[in-house]
């Protein structure tokens, strides 16, 4: 009788051993790529590259991967995409660049991160919030040149990110994709006052910054609008 509880018993351990890793396993409910303009996935999607991407041409919203990677994969199993060597599609824009995400299962954020070649370009803070699905952000200022844009998109709530490369051909009086028809907006522009990190600014307030318009939602000091993201005081609205 001994022997068969012992049996018994070890069986159950066994049983709870093999179940309960799979009962724990964290389940996926973050994903997005860059739609506009297009990341090396989403290429890989749309069939414009001149190569076969493998995997990731079936699942462009899932390149996730541990937080603080600069490759283009994140380190996951879609390798393709950190290969420098392909001839990546490149669309051609001016100085003043919209990407636009498509979140297929949106996820609280706490940053969207920008690389220009490998360097820290722009970071919008979304401080844990749930971003909407359609959501974009502008560049302002991007160098001249044949430049690739490392996008880090940090869930707030996970150790994961969500990468997407986007390879630009960039020029003075180019256009936006994001905006198309639209030129670069030339300095002088803003017609709006300059934002100050000193100013004190009242709900309603018009302010220009990094040639961009804002407007106060309430009473704010101190924010940078660029920063502010989707919940923030400023309310985006649009190139000058």
């Amino acid at each position: 009788m001994r022997r068969l509880r012992a049996v018994l018993l070890a069986a159950v351990v066994g049983a709870v051993a093999i179940i309960a890793p799979v009962a724990i396993a964290p389940s996926a409910s973050a994903h997005g790529w860059i739609t506009s303009p297009p990341s090396r996935q989403d290429h890989c999607a749309k069939g414009t590259t001149s190569f076969d991407c493998g995997g990731i041409k079936y699942e462009p919203q899932s390149v996730e991967a541990p937080k603080g990677s600069m490759k283009c994969s994140g380190g996951s199993g879609f390798s393709i995409l950190d290969d420098a060597s392909k001839p990546w599609p490149r669309t051609q824009t001016g100085t003043s660049v919209t990407f636009q995400w498509n979140l297929t299962a949106a996820h609280n954020t706490s940053t969207w991160e920008y690389f220009v070649d490998g360097v820290l370009f722009k970071t919008f803070n979304q401080g844990g919030a749930q971003p909407p699905s359609n959501i974009s952000h502008t560049l302002t200022g991007l160098p001249e040149g044949n430049h690739t844009i490392l996008a880090r998109w940090n869930v707030s709530n996970t150790v994961n990110a969500f990468y997407n490369c986007v390879d630009l051909k960039i020029g003075s009086g180019g256009t936006d994709p994001g905006n198309p028809g639209n030129p670069d907006p030339e300095p002088g522009d803003c017609t709006a006052p300059a934002w100050t990190a000193g100013g004190v600014y009242l709900g309603g307030a018009n302010v220009s910054h990094d040639g961009r318009n804002y407007q106060a939602k309430w009473w704010t000091t101190g924010e940078n609008p660029a920063q502010s993201g989707q919940w923030g005081v400023w309310k985006d609205l649009g190139a000058c």
